[in-house]
């Protein structure tokens, strides 16, 4: 969502020569926009069922904020029932910049209709002093956080999933690996636009070419973040799901692809190993669609069918 130009919304700065103090100036504004009623012609309207506020999470050394939604009780119900729903737990895009604010509207109708507790993780921000681990430690202890307090919370343990969007679908299918191996037993995981690949390999990708530059993700952006995320000397198999060592056994995943994407053969590569690991895989592609175009209801029409099939996917996946 970085180059999309609308009133009042700060300009993006030269990707290719911005410095540390001029990322956070920029991170600082843009959140600031995201998170206002302005944005909303463009992010979307939140669903009026759903109940939305922010919590701070204990976790070991931090306080992380969380934005939770939960189903609004029924005005003349017998009172808030939130025990036992299933959880979703939601990172949001951006990488270096973005707040769960931003994905407001396919949470709160993910709250409302499912209905669920969705957590949508405030995580670190990539920057010049901040690599990628610190946003993927952030999304794996908030999942254990919760899970692990699930009466706290109202939710049920035995029915979770993760669901994240762009760097945030990286995390998240890193929190799937990270599952996995601590016997944390999920029940699915949405990747929508995922950045799986931030090794070397990374701008590899023929559809990097193809759309090397578009409205909502340009190679310059996924160079700064590649080279902030990602510190000297690190092992791919530790942040890129796409080149992990065994993918057997993870959680069914939905992979929602947008062709006009520079990141769109992360997400096709990473739904073929899936499937050739025999983890059930779906993928699905959005024809025309952009990178980010999930957070962009009032802009791209196609965003209202990828929820709408989350929304099944999700469903059928938490069911008691």
């Amino acid at each position: 969502m970085s180059e999309i130009t609308t009133p009042n919304r700060p300009p993006a700065p030269d990707w290719k020569t911005v410095t540390a103090g001029e990322l956070v100036a920029y991170r600082e504004a843009e959140n600031r926009w995201r998170a206002s009623g302005a944005a909303r012609a463009i992010l979307g309207e939140p669903h009026p069922g759903a109940a939305i506020d922010w919590q701070e999470v204990a976790l070991p050394g931090r306080e992380l904020p969380v934005r939770v939604y939960r189903p609004a009780p029924e005005p003349d119900g017998p009172g808030d029932d939130r025990s036992g729903l299933p959880l979703v737990i939601h990172v949001h895009g951006g990488g270096f910049v973005g707040t769960a604010a931003q994905s407001d509207w396919v949470n709160s109708h993910l709250a409302a209709q499912l209905p669920a507790v969705v957590v949508s993780v405030e995580h670190r921000l990539v920057d010049f002093d901040t690599p990628l681990p610190a946003a993927a430690d952030d999304g794996w202890d908030v999942l254990r956080h919760v899970v692990g307090n699930a009466v706290r919370w109202g939710i049920d343990p035995a029915r979770a999933a993760v669901f994240g969007e762009s760097g945030g679908g990286l995390i998240c299918a890193l929190a799937a690996l990270r599952a996995k191996e601590a016997g944390l037993r999920l029940r699915a995981q949405v990747l929508v636009n995922p950045a799986v690949d931030v090794s070397e390999t990374m701008l590899d990708h023929a559809s990097m070419t193809e759309h090397a530059d578009t409205p909502t993700l340009t190679v310059p952006v996924l160079e700064l973040f590649r080279r902030l995320a990602v510190p000297p000397g690190t092992d791919a198999r530790t942040l890129s799901p796409l080149h992990a060592d065994d993918l057997a056994g993870l959680v069914p995943a939905l992979v929602v692809v947008p062709t006009h994407d520079p990141i769109a053969d992360h997400g096709r590569r990473y739904a073929e190993r899936l499937r050739a690991a025999g983890t059930p895989a779906r993928l699905t592609e959005y024809p025309g669609a952009g990178h980010a175009f999930l957070s962009l209801p009032g802009v791209d029409p196609q965003a209202e069918a990828a929820r709408a099939e989350i929304h099944e996917f999700l469903r059928a996946s938490l069911a008691a």
